[in-house]
């Protein structure tokens, strides 16, 4: 029975064998709680300053639009360039995007149109970041069969972080203001960009004759979307970036007028979402294969679909907490699925371009899903906007489920 356990506790954590894995798991460890902290001090900074649900989505939207304009051109730059020296550069200029926030801020000199202009400079830099980091996880890692936990590590790391990160942000913000969140944040990068410096990674033939930019482009495209398998799951996750994500930038006006609560009362929230996150990405990490991934895609998409519903019936914290942490579990369930679907059907020379209409349908798409919430919200009020967000992503479910059998 106990050697049992220990080789499940080892296949849990197998990535973590990989000196490269290690070495990025580490870094981004640190960096990822001051960017959690930061998520949830902009948040908090614009619906105070501004009281507006509405400038809650426009936020949300600017700071993800460029990646839907542009990654699915820097997707092709990560396949013809070197995606770990794009990564290290990303975390530079996102450190120098935090110093900036935290100046204006701790110097009391912000308003809403500097919240603005740095959250789409934020946008631009992550829509080079997201394609780099979602390709280069396969070149950290020793063995090909280790891609599926390396990628559920991840999750687990993000989500520890969102567990701990909002926790940390709200007490800091009802003690100190949100100023030293963005500072903490932006110190947090110094971490990961010395780690990503002691990465050493083979460098990889490229072709002798590359084929054109516009040429090279359009082949990603055609791929991404020709094979089925694919172009289902790129199409599923650009519905729920619509219809549940949002439900996530709604969070600061739910906690302050649904529960009646405060800064600490959104950490609490972000929490359970990412200790329910937590336990999935850690169940994901234990599993060996792809087998029944679609299934648990499709499930998990209606347990999403009604969480996001039931939560918007509730003003009782406790029970919001507890809707939360289901919501972060069904959400990481679906997205790791994603994922490791994704990256083990593709092939490694279109592995930046498809992963870069990934990170489009991800992050890309759920701007405009951001806008369209908070201009609902802003009518109808928050409780039914998440209501009408929940029907839809069960139903987002539903369909999926139809097309896979």
């Amino acid at each position: 029975m106990i050697p049992g356990e220990l080789l499940s506790l080892n296949n849990m954590f197998s990535s973590l064998r990989s000196r490269n894995y290690r070495l990025y798991f580490a870094g981004q460890g640190i960096s990822l709680i001051g960017t959690w902290m930061q998520n949830i001090a902009l948040g908090w900074l614009v619906y105070r300053l501004s009281g507006s649900v509405f400038l809650l989505g426009l936020i949300g939207f600017t700071t993800q639009i460029p990646t839907f304009i542009f990654t699915p051109f820097t997707g092709v730059i990560t396949d013809r360039y070197n995606r770990h020296r794009i990564m290290v550069l990303a975390q530079v200029f996102f450190m120098l995007q935090a110093f900036a926030m935290a100046f204006l801020v701790l110097f009391n000199l912000i308003e809403v149109w500097h919240i603005i202009v740095l959250s789409l400079v934020f946008g631009v830099i992550s829509a080079f970041d997201a394609p780099a980091r979602q390709s280069l996880v396969v070149d950290l890692i020793n063995k090909p069969e280790d891609l599926g936990n390396a990628i559920a590590l991840n999750s687990a790391l993000f989500n520890g972080a969102r567990l701990i990160g909002p926790a940390i942000a709200g007490l800091t913000i009802a003690a100190v203001g949100e100023g030293i969140c963005f500072l903490l944040n932006a110190l947090s990068f110094v971490a990961v960009i010395i780690a990503l410096m002691q990465i050493k990674i083979k460098p990889k033939s490229a072709p002798s004759i590359q084929a054109p930019f516009g040429e090279s482009f359009r082949k990603g495209l055609r791929y991404t979307f020709s094979t089925i398998q694919i172009r289902q799951l790129i199409i599923l996750l650009a519905m729920l970036s619509l219809a549940a994500f949002p439900y996530i930038i709604m969070l600061p006006a739910y906690a302050k007028e649904v529960l009646g609560g405060g800064a600490d009362t959104l950490g609490f929230l972000m929490s359970a979402l990412g200790a329910g996150a937590l336990v999935s990405a850690l169940y994901m990490a234990s599993r060996k294969g792809v087998h029944g991934l679609e299934r648990i895609i499709g499930i998990n998409t209606i347990l999403l679909g009604l969480a996001i519903l039931l939560v918007s019936f509730s003003s009782i914290l406790y029970v919001s907490l507890v809707l939360m942490a289901i919501a972060g579990l069904t959400m990481i369930l679906l997205l790791s699925s994603i994922n490791t679907l994704l990256q083990t059907t593709t092939s490694e020379d279109m592995r930046g371009r498809v992963m870069s209409f990934y990170a489009m349908a991800l992050m890309g798409t759920q701007p405009i899903g951001n806008l369209i919430s908070g201009s609902v919200a802003s009518g109808i009020g928050i409780s039914f906007t998440l209501a009408i967000g929940g029907v839809s992503t069960v139903f987002a479910g539903i369909w999926y489920m139809k097309k896979r059998t």
